[in-house]
């Protein structure tokens, strides 16, 4: 499977160029106010952010610091008070809303929480879904149905409704719906927040597969540090700015360690969203 044919880019290599940026955020800002009671509310304070093609990069920080604004803000769906986020190249925040539809469809891969699979339609349905609204036909639909569901192991499922399998196979579905059109830049936003603990390190083992055999890159929003430490960067932010950035040196137990100590200095005994 040719998963990035809508990118050029691939991951860095020892002694190669410099790593191509896909995401780049500048002083990306973002502030609510409240018309009735002449109150401003600063999510996001001049963040900068960049991520590599080819990279896992789990966004972690305390409640409001700032993680859901910054997701809404990467998917396209608000937009920034001020600041540029470039995507692919593209500045998403000149956009008009009629490219930036086209843009996410066809540049953006999304994994939820909930699923949110539809009911009415089988699995393979469901996965086809993508390829249809950007007006793809027939065979070649099957043809890209049928790799990505045998690419996670759910081909024999393709047939059946969500309702009918578990939980698991209802969140590897929904991965297959974010990749099948090939996307640059997979989000995920609290992926593993339904599901069991076996399910949950299935399905990171997958991302991490992905990522490694097939370069997607992955952005994940997590509260979760076991679940941060299967990605290969940890981005923490706290008051609306990136507080500090942990790249993953050794093995997953050493940056699991790692994650909660920053955690630690992050949030002292306050905790996570």
């Amino acid at each position: 499977m040719q998963f990035m044919q809508n990118s050029q880019q691939v991951p860095p290599v020892a002694g190669s160029m410099p790593a191509i940026d896909i995401l780049s955020a500048h002083g990306l800002t973002k502030v609510y106010s409240n018309t009735r009671n002449k109150v401003a509310a600063t999510a996001l304070n001049g963040l900068d952010l960049h991520i590599h093609a080819g990279e896992f990069v789990s966004i972690m920080g305390p409640s409001g610091s700032g993680k859901s604004t910054l997701l809404n803000l990467l998917a396209g769906l608000d937009r920034p008070s001020a600041g540029s986020l470039f995507l692919q190249g593209q500045d998403i925040t000149q956009m008009t809303a009629d490219r930036l539809a086209l843009f996410r469809r066809r540049q953006l891969g999304f994994v939820f929480q909930d699923f949110n699979l539809l009911d009415t339609l089988t699995l393979g349905e469901n996965i086809a879904l993508p390829l249809s609204l950007d007006g793809m036909k027939g065979n070649t639909i099957t043809q890209r149905v049928e790799e990505v569901m045998r690419l996670l192991g759910i081909e024999a499922y393709i047939k059946r409704y969500p309702y009918e399998v578990s939980g698991g196979q209802q969140q590897r579905a929904a991965v297959a719906r974010a990749i099948v059109h090939r996307p640059a830049l997979i989000l995920a936003d609290e992926p593993t927040g339904n599901l069991d603990s076996a399910s949950a390190r299935a399905l990171l083992a997958l991302f991490q597969r992905l990522n490694r055999d097939l370069q997607a890159t992955i952005l994940m929003v997590t509260h979760d540090p076991l679940a941060a430490s299967y990605s290969q960067r940890v981005v923490c932010i706290k008051d609306g700015v990136v507080f500090q950035s942990l790249q993953r040196t050794g093995d997953q137990q050493r940056f699991f360690q790692h994650i909660l100590n920053l955690l630690a200095q992050l949030e002292g005994n306050n905790g996570l969203e």
